[in-house]
């Protein structure tokens, strides 16, 4: 896909990989909409704030975006949340909220945009990219729910992969390992490694290959 000029919306995209990939789609002439839940500032983007939790907030963004670009090419769900402790020790409000991002956001926002896409004359080089984990392939302990929701999130791809071929709308994952964000600040209660892991940059990158 020509990056120039097509127009990008990215769940979660006001921090970590999201903030990173909204940056440099930017900067090969994308243009950013941008869906989380908290508004985004600082930069020519479409910030529309809400929880992808929700199919109304998803169908919200893609009506702001389209509303004031005129068009979707690709729609990324990076939004992503975790909580990691002993299974036993979950709260039933963690283990919803972890599977309503993780699961069921990415399900919402690849629906909506599928729904945008199939209704288009020309569907070549419309995208959705979902940003899982490598946590999606094997079980880790104190992250059993997170992995839950990404094995999840891997399943449902694939899944959609095959779906979406057939409307000429290609669908791809994308699976890094430890990326240096915030992320871990408030999933786990102990000191991480997070000097060895991949950056943010490194992953859009990633993303940006795929696309």
């Amino acid at each position: 896909m020509k990056i120039e000029n097509r127009v990008f919306l990215i769940t979660g995209g006001t921090s970590g990989i999201g903030l990173a990939l909204a940056g440099l789609l930017d900067q090969r002439g994308g243009k950013i909409a941008v869906f989380s839940n908290e508004e985004h500032s600082g930069a020519e983007w479409l910030s529309v704030v809400g929880d992808v939790a929700k199919r109304d907030d998803n169908e919200r963004a893609l009506e702001e975006c389209l509303a004031k670009f005129g068009r979707l090419d690709a729609w990324i769900n990076n939004a992503g949340v975790a909580r990691h402790r002993p299974i036993p020790e979950y709260s039933e409000e963690e283990i919803d909220w972890m599977l309503g991002v993780n699961l069921k956001g990415t399900i919402l926002g690849s629906q909506v945009a599928l729904r945008y896409f199939s209704r288009q004359k020309e569907t070549s080089g419309n995208s959705i990219v979902n940003v899982i984990s490598t946590a999606s392939l094997r079980g880790i302990p104190t992250e059993s729910v997170y992995c839950a929701t990404k094995w999840g999130v891997r399943g449902f791809t694939e899944a959609l992969a095959e779906e979406a071929a057939s409307r000429g709308v290609r669908v791809t994952g994308v699976l890094p390992g430890g990326v240096n964000t915030a992320f871990w600040d408030a999933a786990v209660d102990r000191e991480m490694p997070v000097e060895d892991f991949l950056t943010p940059q490194q992953v859009a990158k990633g993303i940006i290959s795929v696309l």
